[in-house]
């Protein structure tokens, strides 16, 4: 009896309704593809302009800033980022840390007033749980399908689907972080006649922040990890390398590219982590 039934044609509207998006709302999204494409190109130049080894030294000078503790880390950083160098996947580092430092702005950017307006607004919170609920489970390769209907391929493709994906953590971390201080301290800071907007700043965005930086530092590995899928819709850096090995079988290549993934997620992860700790 069911086969009888006629097939709901939602694929067709979905088609339908992209089509109509894309075409309509092109004065928004094709600017967003010229002057993001154009603003992650002139940081690739500057990145690529700073010699290697100077580019090690500078990054070793900041993790001895961020990790006055940890003597060794700088030095294991330094290690890291020459095996990189050394195995000839440089260009393709750069072009991995630009992808991740700029949609992990951008989910930021994002991801922290959408936090605070959760954390003031249990209505809000209310939409916006099952949204989150949606992002985080929804398989990440779907995320490539509007990317590319919207912005084509490349690599402001991938910094959307990248924004998509890892945007969650920052937000509900953050909602989480403020709703947690304790009503005391709320009530004292309103005892002082503080403003909405003083409040927010001076008590509990401080107070939040181990469980914001938490979030922002899971945002990041979350964009970090978008590196090979992105690459699947023309997105550079070390993900294509790790692709095109895996559609050749060369699992040498393969091993030395996912390796200096992994390198570049611990180093991120300890500055982000650090500067969390010493605040």
């Amino acid at each position: 009896m069911l086969d009888n039934l006629p097939r709901l044609p939602l694929s067709e509207w979905t088609s339908d309704f992209v089509r109509w998006l894309t075409s309509t709302f092109s004065f928004v999204f094709d600017p967003i593809n010229d002057y993001l494409g154009a603003l992650m190109n002139w940081i690739i130049n500057i990145l690529e302009f700073i010699p290697p080894v100077l580019f090690i030294l500078i990054v070793m000078g900041l993790s001895v800033i961020f990790m006055r503790k940890k003597i060794l880390s700088p030095i294991l950083i330094g290690i890291g980022l020459l095996f990189i160098y050394n195995q000839g996947l440089w260009e393709n580092l750069i072009d991995t840390t630009t992808l991740v430092i700029i949609s992990g702005l951008i989910s930021i950017i994002i991801g922290v007033p959408l936090g605070i307006l959760m954390s003031r607004s249990n209505t809000f919170e209310m939409i916006m749980k099952p949204i989150l609920d949606l992002m985080q489970t929804m398989p990440a390769f779907v995320y490539l399908i509007p990317a590319v209907a919207f912005f084509g391929i490349g690599m402001v493709p991938g910094v959307f689907a990248s924004v998509i994906f890892a945007s969650p953590p920052t937000i509900r971390l953050t909602n989480l972080g403020i709703r947690q201080i304790s009503d005391e301290l709320i009530e004292a800071s309103d005892s002082f006649g503080t403003t909405p907007m003083q409040k927010l700043v001076k008590v509990q965005l401080p107070l939040a922040r181990p469980s914001i930086m938490a979030g922002i530092n899971q945002t990041i590995m979350l964009a970090l990890s978008m590196v090979v899928i992105a690459s699947m819709i023309g997105a550079p850096g070390l993900g294509t390398e790790v692709l095109s090995s895996l559609q050749r079988a060369q699992v040498g290549p393969g091993f030395v590219a996912g390796l200096a993934i992994v390198i570049l997620a611990i180093i991120i992860d300890r500055f982000t982590q650090t500067s969390n700790s010493n605040k």
